[in-house]
């Protein structure tokens, strides 16, 4: 006699316990997010049809899934997918997992550019990794071009994988490269989430990041501060008149950071704050 085969809801019900008794926080949110993954079901069907039987091959993966995650592997990791900017993103081994946090980076820029939003504008992304940043700009700049760079090969290609997936690949290039160091050219609009936690604090981070993110998109040196040191001497030169550069930060550096757009000749037009009110991001013009 064959095994009896469960609900949706009684297996979502299944996988939450076992979450739970992990200690994964939001394991019902979890839970269900896994089970539409496996069974590749949207969380609306699963609403619609909580009764109905899932084959054993798809319970099996389900509850592979949910085994992952009670190991500390994030949902995004597990799944492949991660939603930015209301945009759902691949993900791979070579790319950070965007985060919520990041949202405030875009979300400054095009309040910082609005004036200028009809026009042609050109777009750098520095560090693009999923390409997050940029296509969810351009999803917002109709009018507007830019390039990605990232030093990981893998990562560049995703982000281009992701382009052609949102419908943006004509007026979005990716390309493998050391920050800005490929182009000449000048930009309207440069924006970066560069590698900021100090190298000695990687192995503190939760678990969720420090043993699934790749640590060269972690590694900002021994203060967190190299990229910055880095970038912000370049900024009068890789911006076009009027041009704005947005960067995200770590919490408790914005003042070196505004110190170090001082010394550099920028200005600073603001420091913006995410949605827990910790300072995330500082965009910056030259003088």
């Amino acid at each position: 006699m064959s095994a009896a085969r469960p609900s949706r809801e009684a297996l979502r019900r299944e996988i939450a316990a076992l979450l739970k008794d992990a200690g994964v926080e939001g394991a019902a949110l979890d839970a269900r997010l896994l089970l539409c993954a496996a069974l590749g079901i949207s969380d609306l069907d699963l609403m619609r049809e909580p009764e109905a039987a899932v084959q054993p091959d798809a319970a099996e993966k389900a509850r592979a899934f949910a085994a992952r995650r009670a190991g500390g592997e994030p949902v995004s990791r597990i799944t492949g997918t991660r939603e930015f900017w209301g945009l759902s993103f691949e993900l791979g081994a070579e790319t950070l997992d965007p985060r919520p946090d990041s949202e405030t980076l875009v979300d400054a820029a095009l309040r910082h550019i609005a004036p200028r939003k009809a026009e042609r504008l050109r777009l750098l992304d520095l560090g693009t990794g999923t390409g997050c940043l940029l296509l969810a700009l351009l999803h917002e700049l109709q009018n507007a071009e830019g390039a990605g760079v990232d030093v990981s090969p893998g990562a560049a290609a995703m982000a281009a994988r992701n382009a052609v997936r949102l419908g943006l690949s004509e007026r979005a290039f990716f390309c493998c490269g050391s920050w800005d160091d490929a182009f000449s050219a000048r930009f309207d609009l440069l924006v970066s989430n560069p590698p900021y936690i100090p190298y000695k604090d990687i192995e503190g981070l939760a678990r969720e990041v420090s043993r699934y993110d790749p640590h060269r998109a972690l590694d900002g040196g021994q203060d967190g501060l190299d990229p910055y040191r880095r970038l912000f001497p370049r900024l009068p030169l890789r911006l076009a008149h009027g041009g704005i550069a947005v960067f995200e930060f770590g919490k408790g550096q914005e003042e070196a950071l505004a110190a170090l757009a001082e010394t550099c000749g920028l200005t600073v037009l603001e420091i913006a704050a995410d949605l827990a009110g910790t300072a995330r991001v500082i965009v910056l013009q030259p003088r």
